[in-house]
């Protein structure tokens, strides 16, 4: 073969080989929370502002030392890209004679909504040699979060709308919350919490976020029809004795980032389809 029908053949097949597409960029938007400032509740340092990596090294750090511990690291493509992120963390312990049995689980957005946590929970199984005072935990979790909105059926409710934490008429101190808190929630009270306009009480909003599926698409109805922007509960349940805490759950929902973080996936994802399968842009021919 001749240098000159080499050097063709060469440039033939380079022009032949497809051209690489370049990668996907995701632009992330940090959507909007109902928590900023110092009303921004944390469970083990995990708050609604935490993104995926910054949530699993503080889980790892909190099951440091454990050789019992479960992780269950579930993540997902964005879209028809490779592009893969974090949806869900859950790390659990089960609980001993002499240790305690814990439970931590988050959820986040995509990385086009800045992959943020939208849902924490702990559950916290206390040994029975190990349980604490219910006065002591009703202490602890007051200097920590402040006075809740309401209390009553095992429960301390922290319930968040316009950056500022609820009030239905009744300023709880440690002694109240603690004779208020296996009573049956204040009828009154609670139907404060439900919107002139139709919208449900984020007590209830809450129980059924931790019954169902995490995701922003089976958590979206709910969290629109909220009447809060977020909310913090903090179950205890007696233990081995009334005044001793045998299970303590808390759970931290972000109503707020739920409806921001649903609309802005929604977009991108719908933006990345269409760049996939373009609208052809053909025009009809003259007749």
């Amino acid at each position: 073969m001749s240098r000159g029908v080499l050097v063709v053949t060469l440039v033939m097949g380079l022009a032949a080989l497809p051209a690489t597409a370049p990668a996907y960029e995701i632009k992330p938007k940090t959507p909007e929370t109902a928590f900023s400032g110092k009303l921004r509740p944390d469970i083990l340092g995990i708050s609604t502002d935490s993104t995926a990596e910054s949530a699993r090294s503080a889980f790892e750090a909190s099951f440091k030392g454990r050789t019992d511990t479960k992780t269950d690291i579930q993540q997902q493509k964005f879209g028809g890209t490779t592009i893969g992120y974090i949806a869900a963390l859950n790390f659990s312990a089960p609980s001993g004679a002499k240790q305690l049995g814990e439970v931590i689980s988050s959820s986040f957005s995509s990385p086009a909504s800045a992959n943020r946590a939208y849902f924490i929970a702990r559950n916290i199984t206390f040994a029975q040699d190990q349980q604490p005072a219910k006065a002591d935990m009703i202490k602890e979790i007051m200097d920590k979060y402040g006075s809740p909105t309401i209390v009553g059926d095992q429960h301390l409710y922290y319930i968040y709308r316009a950056g500022k934490i609820v009030s239905v008429g009744t300023r709880y101190k440690e002694t109240t919350a603690l004779d208020a808190i296996d009573r049956p929630l204040d009828p009154r009270a609670a139907i404060k919490l439900n919107g002139a306009n139709g919208q449900g009480s984020c007590v209830a909003v809450v129980k059924r976020a931790q019954a169902k599926e995490k995701s922003l698409n089976a958590m979206l109805d709910d969290a629109k029809g909220a009447n809060c922007d977020g909310a913090l509960s903090v179950q205890l349940a007696p233990g081995v004795a009334p005044d001793r805490v045998g299970n303590a759950q808390f759970t931290l929902l972000d109503a707020k980032r739920i409806v921001s973080a649903a609309a802005i996936d929604g977009d991108a994802l719908v933006a990345e389809k269409n760049e996939r399968n373009p609208t052809p842009q053909g025009t009809a021919p003259k007749l």
